[in-house]
């Protein structure tokens, strides 16, 4: 996903057809498949042009995009799913990253902490279908957009049909595709969709689309077994892929939207042209015989170094932006609707690309700790809940925006959607889109009952600003009918003796609702209802406030709420019979149950007449259960018989028992801190003996040519990931005054040079930059003596390839070009050079977290930075007083936790102090347990806080935490370095499972 900066840089011209490759709301992304008009290759999963079938069923798809190399705690990934179930999502699309799965060509891994199995598992206990996405290409804001550091040694042009590039994929391919094959719905697994490509949208310099290129993608996925629809995601609506366009087609054509861009520095500054009004119209030019699908639609926007930080990009997309963008996108009759990201997580061990850091928070709905506290998530629950019991949705028609057809006031805009049976949803917006204003209306529809201007009990309607509401027509609840509703649907449920709707309105609003019926009407509960009758209609006036009114008509619950009291209602699905259970009794409107109250209703299960609850609680407050499957009669909250009473109107209401406890955490200064030189290479009489010569003579990167006698790129060597290391040796001519450097290593990237003990200087990476050349003069030099010059570049990820032909994924890390010279100008040979990354390179050792968790430093090398690491090696020091010169320094401390984790959700997070004002520029790496899970760098910014969940962190017993601490231009220490606790939340999830890798053992061979 993503627009990536070094597109930024504008492309002069797009091979074979001219394409405007920076649309608003493009992204770097697009896709392509193998579906040239051929037959479906099962009959589960099915579709027309309106929506897809599952088991013949007609569904909407609404998906939340999370992706689990993000989080290595397998044991988790069921609490995200009951996070997005609970949203009324009822699938999640994920990306694979290949880098993480093949560090060395031809080992393909998919284990420890990177088993994709435990996702899929977790699926399909929760009940979410899957979209799978697993590239090769991802973008996805990784390292290498997904692929593999070694590919930049492949001569082909990435994402072609050149051979040697086409190879490459082919074990990725089989051996992904066959984990992804075995987990279809053909096979009672939860995958229904299957992308080959990603974002495949434009090319530079070589034939643009590619049919035999994608073609042989496609062919790839289906000898390895998937036969479910391939789906793609266009960066625009080009129609690349689309079925009907050349060998390599998709069966179903999907594309991408960021409407607002990703300046997350003015989040209230929303562009003019921002709202996409054609994209229905342009679907039926690309693609009508297939669903409209955005596969990947913002929901939030990534964050470069240096930049305002997650929280303003949330605000670029926070619940306001939800409501009037995804609104309007299902104005425009989406029904496989996907939001990239629901939950980002965090770019640990190196993974992110150098345009990142470590939290990858996105933004998104759930925030990076898992915690559900942002309004967009509430506000995304309402759409999709209504979503879930609106089948009729799905075969609706759109039609073009009016600002005169339906209302009274033309600066409001409606988009009607009409199904053949005449039910139709109204969208209503602002005119434009981005007023903070608000506005009155009336609404002219025509309804089974004739033309009727709303409300008919007099008064108008509102719409606040940044606002969006959908009103339905004639729209179905069981036997009932509801002729109009103003008031937004949350869900509606048939129990049977009643049938239970319930609707919303934005705060101090009035709303009116009609149900036809010729049954007599009540106020139930509550005051301030108006309720008389309308051609053979009730009709129900009120105003949202704070109390909760409850209208009786016939066995039809009216529930009438202000929109802050709806976020509190939760509708989980009541599982099914078999081995598919939880997917429930259907996709659209399963058998559910209704509660109000709660941080948040994971799952119920019903068990003869018992009524089972898993839930979380933040505070103490009320739940209430409405309509009680018939003939249960004992509730179980989180496995506690629960005693409860009932309502007037017959429902449970329950008073759970809450205990938050105050979470106090070790002070991180009172640790037993120690210390080892991780910078030995500087010292007097070191042995570089056991690394690797840097003596390539040609380079294997067909994009960056050599411009010295041997090549210095890491990834000629093997080495893609964290720090790179050089030690360039020469005899002095005693004339040496000056050494110049090019390096390369990504966006605010950092580097140092020594001569042997004598610091030189260094790149402390405050700007957007990639690489620098600089010079550093030298001290005296004797004649004839020996001398080491040693070179630490940070290597913050590599670049993307999301453009074919640019080859952006083979700009190389290390050191591009160098000379050492006398005023003069007279040039002295540096006569040997090696070079090291990660011990053993793509020979990587940490199998279970896999080739990119480490990197260079010597610290990591040796494997200190595991768990039980060997103290005898260390001395007592500690990185809050820190080291006085530049250099690099590694602490080490155990820390014991005792957290009630059994009970208890308890967010903890690393925070550091900025004192790079009074100290200088410095960077930390930040290891749990073996872990890395921050990259702190003092004077870029923006993270200054890390997340670390529960099962990287033992909540119940040791931990073992590392702090790489690189001083870059004076001393450094982290003297404000803490461990906090956020607030608990009394849980009732499964325990979560100590993600334990390997702990130290001496490494053979490390140097």
């Amino acid at each position: 996903m993503k627009l990536s900066t070094l597109l930024l840089t504008g492309i002069a011209a797009v091979s074979c057809h001219a394409v405007n490759i920076f649309p608003r709301g493009g992204r770097p992304s697009s896709v392509i498949n193998d579906a040239h008009k051929r037959d479906l290759l099962q009959d589960i999963v099915t579709f027309d042009e309106h929506s897809l079938f599952i088991n013949g069923e007609r569904v909407t798809m609404f998906s939340a995009e999370i992706h689990p190399f993000r989080l290595p705690v397998p044991s988790l990934y069921l609490d995200l799913f009951h996070k997005v179930k609970a949203m009324g999502f009822n699938m999640v699309s994920f990306y694979v990253d290949w880098a993480l799965l093949e560090g060395k060509p031809g080992e393909f891994r998919s284990e420890g902490a990177l088993d994709l199995q435990p996702f899929i598992d977790a699926a399909q206990e929760a009940g979410i279908y899957l979209l799978a996405r697993p590239g090769p290409y991802i973008n996805a804001e990784v390292s290498g957009g997904g692929f593999p550091g070694w590919l930049q040694r492949v001569k082909g042009f990435l994402r072609t049909n050149a051979t040697d590039y086409l190879e490459s994929t082919d074990n990725y391919v089989a051996k992904v595709g066959a984990i992804i094959a075995k987990a279809q719905i053909t096979n009672g697994g939860p995958v229904i969709l299957y992308q080959p490509e990603n974002e495949y949208s434009a090319a530079e310099g070589t034939p643009f689309p590619n049919h035999d290129y994608l073609k042989y993608v496609n062919d790839q996925v289906r000898k390895a077994g998937i036969v479910v629809p391939l789906i793609n995601n266009d960066a625009w609506q080009g129609g690349t892929g689309a079925p009907g366009t050349g060998p390599g087609a998709v069966d179903i054509y999907g594309h991408d939207g960021y409407p607002v861009g990703f300046d997350c520095s003015n989040p209230y500054q929303w562009p003019k042209d921002g709202l996409p009004t054609t994209w229905y119209t342009e679907h039926l030019d690309k693609s009508p015989k297939t669903p409209y699908s955005i596969i990947e639609f913002q929901g939030g926007a990534f964050d470069p170094p240096g930049g305002t930080g997650f929280e303003k990009c949330y605000e670029l997309t926070n619940h306001e932006f939800a409501r009037i963008f995804y609104k309007n996108n299902l104005a425009a009759g989406v029904t496989i609707f996907n939001i990239y990201m629901t939950w980002g997580g965090t770019n640990w061990g190196n993974l992110g690309h150098s345009d990142g850091y470590t939290s990858y928070d996105y933004g998104a709905a759930i925030k990076e700790d898992r915690t559900i506290t942002r309004e967009k998530y509430s506000e995304i629950k309402l759409q999709g809940q209504f979503l879930a019991v609106s089948p009729n949705y799905a075969v609706a028609t759109a039609s073009n925006f009016t600002t005169t057809k339906y209302t009274t006031n033309a600066k409001i805009a409606v988009t009607a959607l009409t199904t053949k049976r005449d039910d139709t949803f109204y969208v209503v917006r602002h005119a434009d889109y981005r007023t903070t204003s608000s506005a009155s209306y009336q609404l002219k529809v025509k309804t089974s009952a004739g033309q009727l201007t709303i409300p008919q009990l007099g008064g108008s309607l509102s719409l606040h600003g940044r606002d969006s509401k959908i009103h339905v027509v004639d729209y179905p609840v069981g036997k009932y009918e509801v002729l109009y509703s103003t008031a937004e649907v949350f869900t509606w449920k048939d129990f049977g003796d009643k049938t239970v709707l319930v609707l919303y309105g934005g705060p101090d609003e009035l709303h009116e609702v009609a149900i036809k019926n010729e049954l007599t009407s009540k106020v139930i509960e509550g005051h301030g209802v108006k309720v008389e009758k309308r051609k053979r209609a009730s009709v129900v006036q009120f105003k949202t406030n704070s109390e909760r009114r409850v209208v009786q008509i016939g066995s039809l619950h009216v529930y009438l709420l202000d929109r802050n009291a709806v976020y509190n209602y939760w509708v989980p699905t009541v599982p099914d019979k078999g081995d598919r259970a939880a997917f429930g009794s259907s996709v659209m409107n399963p058998k559910a149950v209704i509660i109000n109250g709660g941080y948040l209703i994971r799952s119920i299960t019903i068990k003869g007449s018992k009524l089972s609850v898993q839930a979380d609680f933040n505070a103490t407050s009320p739940l209430e259960i409405i309509g009680a499957p018939k003939g249960t009669l004992r509730l179980v909250i989180n496995g506690k018989d629960t005693p409860y009473k009932k309502s007037k109107i017959g429902n449970w209401l329950v008073n759970p028992v809450i205990d938050i406890p105050d979470v106090n955490v070790p002070d991180l200064k009172s640790l037993n801190w120690k210390y080892v030189d991780s910078l030995p290479e500087v010292k007097k009489n070191y042995d570089d003996a056991k690394w690797p010569d840097a003596n390539l003579k040609k380079t294997f990167n067909s994009k960056w040519p050599l411009n010295n006698s041997v090549s210095l790129y890491g990834g000629d060597y093997g080495f893609h990931s964290g720090a790179l290391l050089f030690r360039g040796h020469f005899i002095a001519e005693g004339s040496e005054s000056e050494f110049k450097v090019w390096t390369f290593g990504g966006r605010s990237y950092g580097s140092s040079v020594w001569l042997n003990d004598k610091f030189l200087g260094s790149v402390v990476g405050s700007g957007p930059g990639n690489n620098d050349t600089s010079k550093y003069s030298l001290p005296k030099i004797e004649k004839g003596n020996k001398y080491v010059l040693t070179v630490v570049v940070d290597n913050m990820g590599l670049n993307g390839n999301w453009v074919p032909g640019q080859e952006e994924g083979k700009q190389p890390r290390g050191i591009i070009d160098w000379s050492l010279r006398s005023k003069s100008g007279k040039e002295t040979k540096i006569r040997k050079w090696k070079i090291t990354g990660n011990l053993g390179g793509e020979d990587y050792l940490d199998k279970f977290r896999g080739p990119r968790n480490e990197g260079g430093f010597f610290f990591e090398r040796q494997g200190y930075h595991l768990p039980s690491p060997p103290l005898d090696n260390f001395k007592s020091g500690s990185p809050f007083k820190g080291i006085s010169s530049p250099g690099v320094a590694f602490y080490t401390a155990n820390l014991k936790l005792n957290l009630p984790s059994d009970k208890y959700d308890i967010p903890l997070s690393f925070e550091f102090k900025n004192n790079t004002a009074s100290i200088g520029s410095y960077r930390v790496f930040l290891y749990v347990n073996g872990f890395q899970y921050g990259r702190y760098v003092s004077n870029v910014g923006p993270q200054s806080v890390y997340p670390v969940p529960e099962g990287v962190f033992n909540y119940r017993g040791d931990n073992w935490i590392g702090v790489g601490l690189w001083a870059l231009d004076k001393g450094a220490n982290v003297e404000g370095l803490r461990l906090k606790a956020g607030v608990p939340v009394q849980t009732g999830r499964e325990p979560v499972k100590v993600a334990k890798g390997p702990k130290y053992s001496h490494r053979r061979g490390a140097y």
